[in-house]
């Protein structure tokens, strides 16, 4: 477990809200004694935590009147965090993406549609399923070989699909680390190796508009006399292909070559098919120029082969019941690609079915293992003709490991979380990533047990429901994620979410959730539902926009780009969604240019409302960022003990000449929203600054109808002081 993932973004919330409130008191192994204990389990998906499964006797946590909070209740699901993040992988690894294309894991994003896995009776078959989490971390680095020359960087901890099951990269067979893990004698299961893309150069245009004009476009000059005229030539050009992606490409690459065609309507729909959509010109310079562009080349480069292929497919080509295959009546265009399949090592047979029209068949031998490298090779237009969805995991690829070597190195990988729990990675099926490297109060020890020791309270919803129906309940704000995230990653295998929200907006609650989870991009749709019902609010944080110092001290928490993705879909849906920029640390990023562009990135997002609040250090924390700050950045050790002297929160002076650099960069980005004015008898200041009074919880995070920040009873809360409570107590270091 890397110290860095102590970076967190909730802190302690001290009230009721700690106990348990479960039935039946039982032990937990290295737990206090609590009550209402199922079992306790430990389950592949999550090496290393223990999930206690516990029934609760009462789902709602009553606030101290005596706390400056907003809230008077609060739920929390879970205990804990299930944020220790295991499984990784390289942040190059290719990821098969729904459209069969492939996308490096880096640069995957939160809703992407992907490939995964499921069973279906004996066997287990390609499914399109969708990214729900990504995130970054750091771990050693091990090299998997096979012998097909397919290789992969992972962590010791990530597991791959072997003809045997599932398999850690390393383990032991006795011993505390025992697991299944790799050997020699195992094979993988997936396609195997594939190739790259590469960038449309000029070749490879030439070379597409080759295959698409010469197979599915009109190209003629109609020559013939006049009365009066010296000739009556008629130059054509009109494409019109069934998808329109093909007809996007070549007009784009036909205007890259000076050549302009006019788009228009060729046929309307009609009960068994869709309108069809095509380009034309009859300008001579113009049709003189295509006939000049899709003329055979004397010399063929590979870029212009690669992009020929990708011409011919989206013209002539189709791939259906488990055969790829590109058909023509012309021999020229035939030869050619039987020509460019061969370069590329392709086994392609020619076919002559016989039919009075001379229309022959070049298909493509090797299964899905070489129509994927053919479609990854070629990028054709037309996504359709890619899918893998359906089709049965079985390949002829030579999947037999090799070699598992430990590179000595700490490198970033990256994890995403999925629908089915796997993906396809460098063509080999991947297990899902369930966890992110942060850690949660729970009332066990202040090691291990943070991240290892998980109380689910399965029956939560159930509870709920009974004492939202209570006569006596007053519909009063509840809020979520005060004390620990509801969306880490337990709750993508126990779903008590979903739950959760129908049953507080069916009662009429109002509430809030505030989580850096993008697992809550799930839960869109019955947010929005819940709102048509009652005022809610969403809160997400982000502590650093560095991608480097990200990387050192939040290895294992989803980027701040992928948490404003969730702000942006959230706000996208008409949802209010208020940003926490906390905590800002001092002397690392509480520069101009730094909060510029994280306040410039969430004013873009949507946010409705923003805070930026300092760094606190309380006990525990401290001596984890000291000795992490010590290590990476010495020179700002003497500052941060001036700064921190027998304190958990930054002086006042500091908070002034934050709020001074803060509050101009609030009115650049229309962030600055403000409180007071003559209705009040006092000048309006911005809201959102350190210091501000209101500045806990931002606008939009909190249910619509209240002020952002105060309390039903109008007493305000003045976070980052040392002698009030603050709502800021969620945003700092544990």
């Amino acid at each position: 477990m890397d110290t860095a993932s102590n970076m967190c973004s909730y802190g302690f919330m001290r009230w009721d809200a700690q106990r348990l409130d479960v039935d039946d008191e039982a032990a937990l192994p290295g737990m206090p004694s609590i009550r209402g204990l199922l079992r306790s389990v430990q389950v592949p998906e999550f090496p290393g935590l223990t999930f206690h499964e516990v029934r609760a006797k009462s789902a709602l946590n009553h606030v101290p009147g005596e706390s400056a909070m907003p809230f008077p209740w609060t739920i929390n699901p879970y205990r804990g965090c299930s944020h220790a993040c295991l499984y990784c992988l390289a942040g190059d690894t290719q990821v098969l993406m729904a459209d069969g294309s492939q996308r490096a894991l880096a640069h995957l994003r939160v809703g992407d549609r992907i490939v995964g896995t499921e069973k279906r009776g004996t066997g287990r078959h390609y499914v399109t399923t969708q990214v729900l989490a990504h995130w970054s971390t750091v771990k050693p680095a091990h090299r998997i070989s096979l012998a097909d020359g397919t290789t992969i960087v992972a962590s010791g901890d990530h597991r791959f699909l072997a003809a045997r099951g599932w398999k850690h990269v390393t383990g032991a067979m006795t011993g505390p680390g025992q697991r299944p893990f790799l050997t020699t004698d195992d094979e993988l299961l997936g396609f195997g190796r594939t190739v790259n893309g590469m960038e449309a150069c000029g070749d490879f245009r030439r070379g597409y508009l080759t295959g698409m004009v010469r197979g599915d476009a009109n190209l003629k000059v109609h020559r013939y006399q006049r009365a009066g005229r010296s000739h009556g030539d008629v130059h054509r050009f009109r494409l019109a292909p069934a998808d329109v992606e093909a007809l996007d490409r070549t007009q784009v690459y036909l205007s890259g070559e000076g050549v302009g065609t006019d788009r228009f309507a060729f046929t309307p729909a009609t009960e068994v098919r869709g309108a069809m959509t095509a380009i034309r010109t009859s300008e001579a310079a113009s049709v003189a120029s295509i006939r000049e562009l899709v003329a055979w080349p004397e010399e063929r480069s590979e870029a212009w082969q690669r992009g020929f292929l990708s011409g011919i497919f989206d013209a002539e080509g189709s791939r259906s019941a488990g055969v790829l295959r590109i058909s023509n009546a012309a021999d020229d265009i035939l030869d050619r690609t039987r020509e460019a399949f061969a370069t590329f090592g392709f086994d392609a047979v020619l076919e002559d079915p016989g039919r009075a029209n001379g229309v022959k068949t070049v298909r493509l031998r090797g299964g899905l293992r070489e129509h994927l490298r053919f479609l990854h090779l070629v990028n054709p237009a037309i996504r359709r003709k890619c899918s893998v969805d359906g089709i049965a995991v079985k390949s002829d690829a030579d999947l037999r490991v090799t070699s598992i070597d430990p590179l000595g190195v700490d490198i970033p990988m990256y994890d995403i979380t999925t629908g089915t729990g796997d993906f396809v990675a460098n063509g080999v099926i991947s297990h899902n990533c369930f966890a992110r490297g942060t850690h949660e109060w729970l009332e066990l020890d202040s090691g291990n047990d943070f991240d290892s020791q998980i109380v689910v309270k399965t029956n939560l919803v159930e509870v709920l429901r009974r004492e939202l129906a209570r006569p006596s309940w007053q519909r009063e704000h509840v809020a979520l994620g005060t004390n620990t995230d509801p969306y880490q990653r337990a709750e993508g295998r126990y779903k008590l979410m979903p739950g959760v929200i129908g049953a507080l907006a069916d009662s009429g609650t109002p509430f809030s959730i505030l989580t850096k989870g993008t697992l809550a991009r799930r839960d869109i749709p019955l947010l929005v539902s819940a709102a048509a019902d009652v005022p809610i609010g969403f809160g997400v944080s982000m502590a650093i926009w560095d991608a480097d110092l990200h990387s050192a001290l939040e290895p294992g928490v989803p980027t701040p780009r992928a948490r404003l993705d969730l702000v942006r879909a959230l706000t996208d849906a008409g949802l209010p969604c208020g940003v926490f920029l906390a905590p800002v640390l001092p002397g690392l990023t509480d520069g101009v240019e730094h909060l510029d562009a994280a306040l410039a990135a969430v004013a873009a997002a949507g946010a409705t409302g923003v805070t930026v609040i300092p760094l606190h250090l309380r006990p525990g924390a401290r001596e984890w960022f000291m000795a992490w700050l010590s290590g990476a950045h010495p020179q700002l050790v003497p500052r941060y003990q001036q700064l921190y002297a027998r304190r958990a929160y930054v002086p006042a002076e500091y908070r002034s000449w934050l709020a001074q650099r803060v509050a101009p960069l609030l009115a650049r980005h229309g962030l600055d929203r403000q409180k007071g004015g003559a209705a009040r008898g006092v000048e309006p200041v911005a809201m959102g600054v350190p210091g501000d009074e209101e500045v806990g919880f931002p606008a939009g995070s909190l249910p619509t109808g209240g002020m952002p920040g105060v309390r039903p009873k109008g007493e305000s809360v003045v976070p980052g002081r040392p002698d009030g409570p603050d709502a800021a107590e969620q945003l700092t270091l544990i």
